[in-house]
């Protein structure tokens, strides 16, 4: 008789963004006249820019004529975008990585869960805390979580990243295999030194850790020192994984693209003692349990990073970043202590009252506006809560004077 996987009965309640998006509908229908700006779920407002939109037209005339069609397309991604990524993100900061070792793929959210397929079973998880959901429910699915027990997973391992630390997580003190860092941070908006980042790959090649880490918001990043991949710290190659997205980069929430950057250099064991190449291992998995992505969105991603896409892009980022600034100001005029918004597009506020989802009712009944708890990235989270930039510039400063004005 077939048996259900009962690590799924471990994961506590909603999804946290269906859960955001299930309060905000559920008052809608009872307050149907009140205008609700929501700043809670990171969805971007922008539309495509014009070169992305011209090269995806071009590319469904090419499949509109039989000499030009394109069926299945490489397994990896087509390599004019791996070669557009490899020069701007990457040979451009003077960082080696070849298209070998970049994975074209429909979104980094996919990614940082099905990557766990390649860690063996008993292997132990550290997360940041706060932390964005999809690294821990996966890998309960997975059957790495074990029971949720005072606000936490028994099998994974906590960081707790606190206005008192900086949001720089503190080492693991227990042993662990592998460690999940996203920067600049979701929820936070934190953002790493150079010297701080080095001192997580030197106890990560010390200890034998493999670091996955998330870069989704580089393109966010307004400091000049701050580093925009891990690959620019000594001995990355040899203990991480990179993630990237086009999602809030170039407006691809609802089109698809990003990619996953395994280092050739990344060797370890295997449960049956064999040394083993991740980036071999992920090329299979991909062409095993992957089609890939269309070659029109992949078009489309390609100009995103050509001489015209990039400077169109560029006015996107800034207009969302000035987003954040008019809230990381109205918040602080309002009295509010507020975090984020500066390397990111997310401000992550201290709650008066301590109460998260409290503060989220009280958000949303007096002010017709939404954002997500902090209680819901997890412990650490709790007394927070997090507001995203993405909204357009007209509900923006609307949301803040409605706040402002009380």
């Amino acid at each position: 008789m077939f048996t259900a996987n009962g690590d799924y009965s471990l994961l506590q309640g909603n999804y946290l963004f269906s859960e955001v998006g299930k309060r905000a509908a559920a008052f809608q229908a009872a307050h149907p006249d009140a205008e609700i700006i929501r700043m809670g779920i990171g969805d971007v407002t922008r539309p495509l820019v014009p070169a992305v939109i011209a090269a995806m037209h071009a590319a469904v005339e090419e499949m509109g004529a039989a000499e030009t069609f394109h069926g299945y397309g490489p397994d990896h991604g087509y390599e004019f975008l791996r070669e557009a990524i490899q020069k701007r993100d990457y040979l451009s900061r003077g960082i080696d990585i070849s298209t070998e070792e970049i994975f074209v793929s429909d979104g980094a959210k996919c990614d940082v869960g099905n990557i766990q397929e390649l860690f063996s079973r008993d292997c132990i998880v550290a997360v940041t805390d706060p932390v964005y959901p999809v690294y821990v429910d996966t890998n309960v699915m997975s059957g790495r979580g074990g029971r949720y027990v005072d606000g936490g997973y028994e099998r994974i391992v906590y960081l707790p990243c606190t206005a008192e630390n900086g949001f720089m997580p503190e080492m693991p003190k227990t042993t662990v295999d592998v460690m999940y860092l996203c920067y600049p941070n979701n929820p936070t908006g934190a953002m790493l030194t150079r010297a701080q980042l080095q001192e997580i790959v030197r106890y990560a090649l010390q200890n034998g850790v493999l670091l996955l880490y998330d870069s989704a918001y580089e393109a966010y990043i307004g400091e000049p020192d701050k580093p925009h991949s891990i690959y620019e710290i000594d001995g990355a190659r040899e203990c991480a994984i990179e993630f990237r997205s086009m999602s809030k980069t170039a407006g691809f929430t609802g089109t698809r693209c990003a990619y996953t950057v395994v280092p050739k250099t990344l060797q370890y064991r295997d449960t049956f003692g064999n040394t083993v190449s991740l980036n071999a291992m992920w090329g299979r998995r991909m062409a095993t349990k992957f089609n890939g992505v269309s070659y029109i969105t992949q078009r489309g991603a390609a100009a995103a990073y050509s001489d015209e896409g990039y400077a169109q892009l560029q006015s996107v980022i800034a207009d969302y970043m000035e987003n954040a600034r008019i809230i990381r100001e109205g918040l602080q005029s309002a009295g509010y202590t507020v975090y984020g918004g500066v390397n990111a597009p997310y401000i992550w506020l201290r709650v008066p009252h301590g109460d998260s989802w409290r503060f989220y009712d009280e958000l949303l009944e007096r002010h017709h506006i939404v954002g997500t708890p902090g209680a819901g990235f997890g412990r650490a989270g709790e007394g927070y809560f997090r507001m995203t930039a993405f909204a357009t510039r007209e509900n923006t400063i609307r949301a803040m004077e409605r706040i402002t004005k009380g």
